[in-house]
């Protein structure tokens, strides 16, 4: 017991001491750097200030980033060149087409729904008052709040399948039975109903962030806009389809493609209830699942690369729009 207190303790000394280090590095730096004048002051601040975050975005996101793509071309054990037979395997392979499937499905499905239901209550929920508002607005929100693992959990609950006649506990059952259905499926383990049943959860998350947005860019419509349409004759579908969309239209834009991003990276939803068995794997758990399951690292990098060329088109896309709203306003 005396040995291992004095393990822990020389530990949290040698840890103690590393901080202080960096600690005094770090102040003798900015000292150095308030201290310069002259010629060198500029380039030392910018040392100063953006060479640690340089050094940390090439350390953790470059390399590793240069790496993948070089693994990419290799064998499962990164010593045999194979060129792009990884890359064809992330497409022809059937089971590989089948992750592909679910991936476009997510990407399709999870964006537009959400951003839907969020214009939708964010258009209800503006017609209340002050207080319902807030109240309302804060329940819808609150699935942001909880982890993709935590929602995962809660809704492992709703689709929980027990054999009927057992007591049930899974929300979704009980409420087949009761509408009449004598046998209802094991959800998780139904393709592809099992997919539509994961990209509910996505949606549910992802719902109070498109309507909080949209409630914010619709509440900016100026009032002159809305009283010059109302006096045109523009009123209820009308007002909402000629003047209120086309006005938000840049932040609906943008919901989208940050929930289409979200959704690329989708990872922690499919391995908390299903793992990515029973068809309802997606890209981000396949890499996972062929890098660190099964050991081959050729073929995850290669559907990392495939995943990191699918999201940079969407982020690049995603700043224009909000350098353009910027512009605008």
């Amino acid at each position: 017991m005396s040995d291992l207190l004095s393990s822990t303790l020389a530990k949290l000394g040698q840890g103690g001491l590393a901080i202080l280090v960096v600690f005094a590095v770090i102040l003798i730096v900015f000292f150095a750097a308030g201290r310069a004048t002259g010629r060198l002051s500029k380039p030392l601040g910018i040392v100063v200030f953006l060479g640690p975050a340089a050094v940390l975005m090439i350390v953790g996101l470059v390399i590793p980033a240069i790496r993948t793509f070089f693994y990419s071309f290799y064998g499962p054990v990164g010593t045999k060149y194979v060129g792009t037979d990884n890359y064809s395997w992330a497409f022809t392979n059937p089971g590989m087409r089948t992750v592909l499937i679910n991936t476009v499905l997510w990407i399709i499905l999870a964006p537009l729904v959400s951003t839907a239901f969020g214009l939708v209550l964010a258009l209800l929920a503006d017609r209340m008052g002050a207080t319902s508002e807030k109240v309302t607005k804060s329940l819808i929100f609150m699935p942001m709040a909880i982890s993709f693992v935590g929602a995962s959990v809660i809704w492992k609950f709703v689709y929980q399948y027990v054999q009927p006649g057992q007591p049930q506990i899974g929300l979704l059952e009980q409420v087949a039975l009761w509408l009449g259905w004598s046998n209802p499926p094991n959800w998780l383990l139904s393709a592809p109903l099992n997919t539509f049943l994961l990209i509910v959860i996505m949606i549910w998350v992802q719902t109070g962030f498109a309507m909080v947005v949209l409630s914010a860019a619709i509440k900016a419509i100026p009032g002159d806009v809305l009283e010059a349409a109302a006096l045109d004759g523009a009123s209820g579908f009308k007002m909402f389809t000629r003047v209120t969309i086309p006005m938000i239209r840049g932040t609906l834009v943008v919901v989208l493609t940050t929930i289409m991003i979200a959704v690329l990276k989708i990872f922690d939803i499919v391995r908390t209830m299903t793992g990515g068995n029973f068809k309802t794997s997606v890209l981000a758990n396949e890499m996972y699942s062929q890098t660190f399951v099964q050991g081959d690292n050729g073929h995850g990098s290669a559907l990392a690369v495939i995943l990191f060329i699918g999201v940079v088109p969407l982020i690049i896309y995603n700043v224009r729009q909000l350098r353009k709203e910027h512009a605008v306003r």
